[in-house]
């Protein structure tokens, strides 16, 4: 298998070559004295060295002092005040007789020579060389520092690409990898085989989740279906009892809301484009006079009345059975959450179905928690299916649902199907 390189190493040695070259550039400025010193100490020891070689030769052997360059002894020919104060050594950036001048002072044979030599000229163009060098070392560092900066963002541009496709990563899609270059770094072969695997395990999950309900449900059907349809051939008998018959028809409307129950848990067990093949053409207008109805019987001991405002001609495509159950659960949370009054009913045409009760409300915390699809406080009886399902439902299908509500004022909700 082939070995990756590593984003680590890349990036270290990226930044450790800039380091290095920028070291070497503030070790040669600083270094410069010190060369200067010594290129100085060795021509001017060379000038003491020749006339000391001369005078031995010759005794009465005298020094000329030319424009540049003077020598002084002692004993002998006494150097300036200045010069007679400075200790042995190369002495830069001497100003003397108005002239800026290079100092050696060297102790030779019990004698002390000074050579002094002028360098007004090549101190000047020693420092536009030295300030040459400087600007080309600062350009050099800049390009040096550009082509880091591009390596270290080729090296990242991987890891972008690689938090790009895992942004772009839907829940609702189930197969879904991503892939890395094959020249990535080894860290991000890492990651992403890890995160592949996380995928094919999700997968994995949700597929025996879906199983699951979907046995389960279909499991459920038959026993409900039973009692649904004998509880239908009990209330056409006409000697049953009036005690009883409400007692019947309470079981036929519970199996009802749990057949829809289980209906939304198979839709909720599919993926959506198998969804969409079950479709079908519902006319809203005609669907909710039906709902308002088989609702009715929740309103029995209220002062609560259902007020249909305007229903617009409305068709959708949509499971009719998901239909049902997701409007029959915003009217029951109405009808149970309200105690008197008034709960209007308005259909738009751009099918969008909205209810108005006058019941408790809601607080904010309570709205953003079905926001978050967690239920809504209160009673659940009656085989109601909750806000949490609901929007779990409206994510599915691609719904929306949105609520209005102040505590004490009651609640505004609109379900906006999708056509």
């Amino acid at each position: 298998m082939k070995r990756h390189r590593s984003l680590h190493a890349e990036i270290r040695r990226l930044l450790g070559g800039y380091a290095v070259l920028l070291a070497a550039i503030i070790i040669l400025v600083f270094a410069d004295d010190f060369l200067e010193d010594w290129v100085w100490k060795l021509l001017l020891q060379r000038e003491i060295v020749h006339y000391v070689q001369q005078k031995a030769a010759d005794p009465g052997h005298e020094w000329h002092d030319s424009d540049a360059i003077q020598l002084y002894s002692v004993p002998g020919r006494q150097p300036p005040p200045g010069l007679s104060m400075l200790p042995q050594g190369v002495h830069d950036d001497f100003w003397f007789g108005g002239r800026e001048n290079v100092v050696l002072v060297q102790r030779v044979q019990g004698v002390d020579y000074f050579v002094v030599r002028d360098i007004t000229g090549i101190e000047t163009i020693e420092d536009a060389l030295l300030l040459g060098a400087l600007g080309l070392a600062f350009v050099a560092l800049v390009i040096i520092g550009v082509m880091v900066a591009r390596g270290v963002r080729t090296a990242l541009r991987p890891l972008s690409d690689l938090a790009n496709d895992i942004g772009a990563l839907s829940p609702d899609h189930a197969g879904q990898r991503v892939v890395v270059a094959h020249g990535a770094s080894s860290e991000l072969h890492v990651i992403t085989n890890a995160l592949n695997d996380y995928l094919r395990r999700q997968d994995d999950f949700v597929e025996r989740e879906r199983t699951f309900i979907d046995t389960a449900s279909h499991e459920l059907r038959t026993p409900i279906a039973i009692m649904a349809g004998a509880s239908e051939l009990a209330l056409e008998q006409p000697g049953l009892p009036a005690p009883a018959r409400q007692q019947v028809q309470r079981i036929h409307r519970t199996a009802r809301d749990v057949e829809r129950l289980i209906a939304l848990l198979l839709t909720l067990a599919k993926d959506p484009a198998r969804l969409s093949r079950s479709n079908e053409v519902v006319m809203l207008h005609e669907l909710l006079p039906d709902i308002i109805d088989d609702h009715r019987h929740l309103l029995a001991g209220k002062d609560l009345s259902v007020v249909v405002d305007e229903l617009r001609p409305c068709t959708v495509s949509a499971p009719l059975h998901i239909v049902q159950a997701a409007v029959g659960n915003l009217l029951r949370n109405a009808i149970e959450n309200s105690d008197r009054g008034e709960i209007h009913v308005r259909l738009d045409a751009d099918a969008t179905v909205t209810l108005q009760d006058p019941g408790h409300g809601m607080t904010p915390e309570d709205i953003s928690r079905i926001y978050a699809q967690l239920a809504r406080g209160g009673s659940r009886e009656g085989g109601g299916i909750g806000l949490d399902l609901l929007a779990r439902l409206c994510e599915h299908l691609g719904w929306t649902l949105s609520i209005q509500s102040a505590p004490g004022r009651g609640t505004i909700s609109r379900l906006r199907l999708s056509r």
